[in-house]
């Protein structure tokens, strides 16, 4: 079992806390069955990946910072291949932050080679984690693997997206808080206006050849209907369930499901 990276330093009254959906995630990606697949997919002697070169993985939501952290340090057993370019976005400052440094933690103890003193500095495949809504800032066509834990749960409505960074002060912190978590799990009608709205932009986010996509639902987002919808996207795109959670967490049950971009064989 791959080690799960640490967020001992993620303050929780401003960031999501990894909680069952991240670990469900942590899990479906170092399962056997995930990590062969992307093994394949991403196998740098094959034509498509020795012209497109080293995957970009995208974490869109990193919150914490764990699913991403976990990815990168772990990219040689994911993957099979350490080469991987990782890069997030969140919409809350905080969340990218903090991210960063649970990325760099994670590479730091993974790697033997990286001193702990040098712990801040070390952040092997990682890019940057943005402040930014969904893949906004990412060229169209150049993101090979995305991740997302969107915001799932059902609300009256969804909050401001809007970056609040010249509002972070200390009169009204608590009422910022709120606000600042409330992005990472109000989603809108039945929880899927995020969801949504990441699904259209993907055909074209995604690379052309090689894009695969891992999203999380739970059972009030009527994943049934979104597999469907996918399959409607036609026969370049192949969609299934990957991972389901082993119990019930209130009302919560979640799955998730790849969405992948079927390679052409010449």
């Amino acid at each position: 079992m791959l080690p799960t990276p640490s967020t001992s330093h993620v303050d929780p009254n401003r960031i999501y806390e990894p909680a069952e959906d991240s670990y469900l995630l942590l899990d479906t990606l170092s399962s056997a069955a995930e990590t062969d697949f992307l093994s394949q997919h991403f196998h740098s002697n094959s034509a498509v990946n020795k012209a497109a070169g080293s995957p970009v993985i995208l974490e869109v939501g990193t919150g914490s910072g764990v699913v991403l952290a976990f990815v990168t340090a772990h990219a040689n057993s994911i993957f099979g291949r350490s080469d991987i370019l990782a890069v997030g976005s969140d919409i809350n400052y905080f969340a990218c932050s903090a991210s960063q440094k649970t990325v760099r933690q994670a590479c730091a103890e993974t790697d033997p080679n990286t001193a702990r003193e040098n712990v801040a500095s070390s952040s092997n495949g990682l890019l940057t984690v943005l402040c930014a809504d969904i893949a906004s800032p990412f060229r169209l066509g150049v993101i090979d693997m995305l991740i997302f834990n969107p915001p799932y749960v059902p609300s009256s409505q969804l909050p401001d997206f809007s970056p609040q960074l010249e509002v972070i002060e200390e009169d009204g912190r608590s009422e910022i808080d709120s606000h600042l978590l409330s992005l990472s799990y109000e989603g809108g009608k039945d929880g899927m206006e995020v969801t949504e709205r990441l699904l259209e932009q993907l055909p074209n986010v995604l690379n052309k050849d090689r894009g695969i996509a891992y999203i999380l639902l739970c059972q009030q987002n009527r994943p049934e209907e979104v597999v469907a919808d996918i399959r409607a996207w036609g026969n370049t795109w192949a969609v299934e369930v990957v991972g389901r959670s082993g119990r019930q967490a209130g009302w919560e049950k979640l799955q998730i499901i790849r969405i992948c971009r079927l390679l052409e064989v010449n």
